[in-house]
């Protein structure tokens, strides 16, 4: 398997194997049951959050393409209604470490729904090629991403369960750029915490690969409605500290005091990821606080 060590998947120099497989409990076949093999450490012990005092649900909605759009959502038990954090996912789709996090923000009080971004080509949660997996998170665009936000925020605020007043939203690697794009546009977002996503084209893009990616963060930092803790590793092979101080300079020159980039000491990319050999447990702890910090101030105050 490889170790991923960069946003939209590794490179050739970046493979290392392994043949462990690991799985869980399944969701009636909507969604691919365990952890994405094509990342899974062979000596990985995840985070497992218990569903007990939850509510988890698959559900499907229609996104403005006409696509019914997958989802995975897990909320306290009761009538609520609970503030909402749309779970961004990184390349690999909505699978067990996605939904594990669905569990623990609902365990903190809030309804985290996870939408499934890449199945209209493929669900690339069950594959090992990581060629095809590149393949498939190419195909979701900009706006066909952004437009799925906005039907999942849609949803939600016809859900007597959800306060869709007090929206937050985060993501991982990829997910982690989505965080910084939905926050530009979408005022109905509150606060957004990016967990080492690409805040600006690598230095070998093509002017192509650019305009492909674009918007990019760093271009974008004045159109923020809403705070954005950025939350990334010195060690990133993907995500060069350049760019880190690029963003923090965008910011800067924007006037956007309320949101910043947090940098954790030789931290590899991916060093949330329990499932990996990235997992730094100390690092990804305080990332969580700092998440839960800003989402109980904004979301819940």
């Amino acid at each position: 398997m490889p170790d991923l060590i960069r946003p939209e998947g590794p490179e050739a120099d970046d493979f290392r194997f392994s043949r462990r497989a690991l799985a869980t409990g399944g969701l009636g076949g909507l969604f691919f049951a365990g952890y994405a093999p094509a990342a899974l450490a062979a000596q990985a012990s995840p985070v497992s959050t218990p569903a007990d005092g939850l509510t988890t649900q698959s559900v499907s909605y229609r996104a403005p393409d006409g696509f019914d759009l997958p989802a995975y959502v897990a909320r306290p038990e009761g009538d609520g209604p609970f503030p909402v954090v749309v779970v961004v996912s990184e390349i690999f789709g909505v699978h067990e470490y996605i939904r594990d996090i669905c569990r623990r923000l609902a365990k903190s009080g809030y309804a985290a729904i996870a939408p499934a971004f890449f199945v209209r080509v493929e669900d690339p949660a069950p594959l090992s090629d990581m060629q095809r997996v590149q393949q498939i998170v190419a195909a979701a665009g900009y706006e066909q991403v952004m437009g799925d936000v906005s039907a999942t925020l849609d949803w939600a605020s016809q859900q007597l369960w959800a306060n869709a007043d007090k929206v937050g939203i985060t993501g991982w690697c990829w997910g982690g750029k989505v965080v910084w794009q939905a926050a530009a546009r979408f005022a109905a977002i509150d606060a957004g915490v990016a967990w080492y996503g690409r805040l600006a084209p690598p230095a070998t893009a093509t002017p192509e690969q650019i305009a492909a990616g674009g918007p990019w963060p760093v271009d974008i930092a004045g159109d923020l409605k809403a705070p954005v803790l950025g939350l990334y590793g010195e060690a990133d092979r993907g995500i060069p500290l350049d760019s880190v101080e690029a963003m923090r300079s965008a910011l800067q020159r924007a006037g956007q005091t309320e949101s910043r980039i947090d940098v954790y000491p030789a931290a590899p990319h991916g060093f949330h990821a329990d499932y990996r050999d990235s997992y730094r447990a100390a690092d990804a702890a305080d990332g969580w606080a700092k998440l839960l910090a800003l989402f109980g101030e904004r979301l819940k105050g």
